[in-house]
């Protein structure tokens, strides 16, 4: 059904364009869209897998009866437009003179289903009979592991590099090995350590390697087990228990930025506005890479600023005798480098390391473990095609130079993924086998659910996330859990409309912990603070959001609230009153004044384009360059929120939504640990490790995937930050288990969007 009544006015969508249709499909949400036959109220369809569509809403989508296509469907739909051939489908020949309905455009675009991929063959596994003995015992116990996984869990001495696959089982293979070298060749517990990257990895390590241990013996539980911080801190407070005492550490990044803000008060740094978090970031990432202040060399104005406040953070730390995180690392390498007589004491302790997640090590982890490990005999197990850790201080070449540094080593690859289903795994080796610094492999699918990726086309982030919901409620309805659904994106910024949409849904949810409502970003406060004060002049918080876009400093603020009292005016208009102003800055806020009273007038969208062009804002975001972190810019955020502007006809109402979305994302933060049956919203980063039966993968365009900074880098002639990209999507893509949805999205905050290049390679 095409047609409908809305607004007291018949509307066909073949003469709406597609930019309209989220504002309709919320009009029949609100109950203000009726069937143009029968009266009765509709609803527009906004899903993955039939054009837009009006349908009832007493009934089960009617008239022309939508059902969601199965991805078996599709796909033997498209089989019938493929020959197989090599191993691989290819299209059939098709006539070049297109037909009528060939060359109508087509506002929406059918998904892609990504069936041309290889064949799937069973792998058949080798014996290994020599090794049957011990995994004999083991199957009894319902332990399993393939030949791949036996020959790296029972190679002992000498340095090991395990590259272990997506999905390929490496935590079983470690503990696995663990009660091989204790039960097999009685090599002491206690001269093992097994190092993981989090504590619930390091947790999930213990209990596993208690299903090994027999009723009255609990020696496999006296190794050592724990994060690289953890076990460095014990080494330290052990040596020095009044030095690194917990009670002197900084745990939380706001200590830290605390202190950076007041060092950057000498150096004129403004607080509104000067990136302290990623200033934080960097001092961590040069820590890491053992760069001490005086190693480092700055490579623009902003790296130089941070440089200075590295310094007095590392002497104010010095002072106070406090610590953090970073200094664990550091400060246990320092401690055993510099002694030893103490360093011979812990070799003589540890004789064989295993390391999870090798492919995420940095350098002073990476420079420790080699002080530790006098006989090289280390279990190094990792994937370089999931290193995605680069701003942390991680790199591929930790396993790619492997070799180098421990000369004998010996290569198992785990090649079976047991995650994922075939579909997903073939187009996953697709993707990263483009990347050319990399161990050359090919992970293999255990099995086979005839479900492949899948591509879909929304007109922007709005109608984007308005599919992905629909497409969960159906499937929920049908008895889907909503734990099995992910939603991965780049940056948290990328999910601020999957969150409206699903705060609008009544489907539960869980987010990440550090997400912060998008309407809480430096540039969109600032702009925002412009519209809240057109409503109220006299708002505190409005005006200290402003006086950055004004190039004021924060101490205004007590100027102008002084001066409304003695002069009884508003404290937009005690601006013009401030003192100690430069000509050029005066004569600006004479001129915007009066804008404040205009803006409420106008629709969002039109004082979004007054604030930024008539009020100065653009001028104030090109001369400050990155907000924040330099991932996100400030003109991106600005683009993005005039998508959401567009929604609303006045600013009241865009604020009363703004204000909203924020008190819910505090909302949820709160709730989310209580959710155990949830739809996971997660950066990519956030989701390595994990698995969902379904992922939706937001934005899969050029500048979101791979993101603006990487473009930039590989124009520039660095190719580093794209392959790193390239991996972040591989890593999105095998967190999947049997469904894989990848958006690609016409638009973009506003802007003509392709799809990303690592997706149109494998085409």
């Amino acid at each position: 059904m095409k047609s409908a009544i809305w607004n007291e006015r018949n509307i066909h969508l073949d003469n709406i364009t597609r930019e309209r249709y989220q504002e309709i499909h919320e009009a029949g949400i609100k109950g203000t869209l009726t069937c143009s036959t029968c009266g009765e109220k509709v609803q527009l369809y906004l899903g993955i897998w039939k054009e837009p569509q009006f349908f009832h809403i007493n009934e089960d989508i009617s008239h022309e009866n939508i059902e969601r296509k199965t991805q078996k469907e599709a796909a033997i739909t498209l089989a019938e437009e493929y020959v197989e051939r090599d191993g691989f489908r290819y299209p059939k020949s098709r006539a070049i003179s297109p037909s009528s309905q060939d060359t109508k455009k087509l506002d929406w675009k059918e998904p892609k289903v990504l069936s041309h991929l290889p064949i799937f063959t069973k792998e058949v596994s080798k014996t290994s009979p020599v090794l049957s003995s011990f995994f004999d015992r083991l199957q009894q116990r319902h332990i399993y592991l393939d030949s791949f996984q036996q020959e790296a869990a029972s190679s002992i001495d000498g340095p090991l590099l395990v590259l272990a696959g997506a999905g390929s089982g490496k935590t079983r293979v470690l503990t696995t090995r663990v009660a091989y070298m204790v039960q097999e060749h009685a090599i002491d517990p206690r001269s093992i350590m097994l190092i993981t990257f989090t504590a619930k990895a390091a947790n999930e390590m213990k209990n596993r390697l208690r299903l090994f241990e027999d009723q009255h013996s609990r020696k496999i539980s006296s190794l050592v087990t724990g994060t690289f911080h953890s076990i460095f801190y014990k080494i330290l407070s052990h040596d020095h228990p009044t030095r690194w005492n917990g009670d002197n550490l900084l745990k939380w990044d706001w200590q830290k930025e605390q202190f950076l803000k007041q060092a950057g008060r000498k150096l004129g740094l403004d607080e509104k506005d000067f990136p302290f978090d990623q200033a934080i970031q960097q001092i961590g990432f040069w820590k890491n890479n053992m760069l001490l202040p005086k190693k480092v060399k700055a490579n623009n104005k902003l790296e130089e600023q941070i440089l200075s406040l590295y310094q007095d953070y590392e002497d104010w730390k010095k002072e106070k005798q406090v610590f953090d995180f970073d200094d664990m690392l550091m400060g246990c390498y320092e401690l055993l480098a510099n002694n030893p007589d103490l360093l011979a004491k812990y070799q003589a302790r540890f004789k064989y390391f295993l390391i999870d997640e090798f492919q995420d090590i940095n350098k002073v982890q990476y420079e420790t473990i080699k002080l530790l490990a006098l006989d090289g005999n280390i279990c190094a197990v990792g994937d370089d095609d999931q290193s995605i850790y680069a701003f942390r201080g991680s790199s591929p070449d930790f396993i790619l130079n492997y070799h180098i540094d421990f000369p004998h080593t010996k290569i198992v690859t785990l090649s079976n993924n047991y995650r994922s289903s075939h579909g997903i795994v073939a187009a996953s080796n697709l993707v990263i086998a483009k990347n050319k610094g990399r161990k050359q492999k090919r992970m293999l699918a255990g099995y086979d659910n005839k479900s492949y990726p899948v591509l879909f086309y929304p007109y922007d982030e709005e109608e984007e996330a308005t599919m992905i919901v629909w497409d969960m409620k159906q499937q929920i309805k049908k008895g889907a859990a909503p734990k099995n659904f992910a939603i991965l994106y780049r940056t948290h910024s990328a999910a601020r409309a999957i969150f409206e949409r699903l705060s609008q849904s009544g489907l539960p949810f869980s987010l990440d912990q550090d997400y912060e409502s998008f309407y809480n970003r430096r540039i969109v406060k600032g702009i925002l603070g412009f519209l809240r004060l057109s409503n109220d002049p006299n708002d505190v918080q409005a005006l200290s959001n402003i006086l950055p876009a004004l190039f004021l400093k924060q101490s205004s603020l007590q100027d102008a609230k002084a001066l409304s009292i003695l002069e009884d005016c508003s404290l937009v208009r005690a601006l013009s009153s401030l003192s100690n102003l430069q000509p050029f800055q005066l004569k600006k806020i004479k001129k915007i004044i009066p804008m404040f009273s205009v803006l409420k007038t106008v629709t969002p969208s039109v004082a979004l384009e007054m604030i930024e062009k008539d009020m100065g804002f653009d001028d104030y975001i090109k001369k400050r360059g990155n907000e924040g972190n330099s991932l996100e810019k400030g003109s991106d955020d600005i683009r993005d929120l005039k998508v959401v502007a567009k929604k609303f006809n006045s600013t009241v109402s865009f604020l009363e939504h703004v204000d909203d979305m924020i008190a819910k994302t505090d909302e949820m933060k709160k709730l989310s640990k209580k959710h155990s049956n949830a739809i996971q919203l997660s950066t990519i980063h956030r989701s390595k490790g994990l698995e969902y039966k379904q992922v939706f993968l937001l934005s899969a365009v050029d500048g979101s995937l791979p993101h603006d900074f990487s473009l930039e880098s590989f124009r520039n002639g660095d190719q580093h930050a794209l392959e790193e990209e390239r991996r972040l999507l591989y890593v999105a893509m095998t967190r999947a288990q049997e469904a894989l949805y990848i958006s690609v999205p016409e638009n973009r905050r506003g802007k003509k969007a392709y799809i990303t290049r690592f997706i149109r390679d494998i085409l």
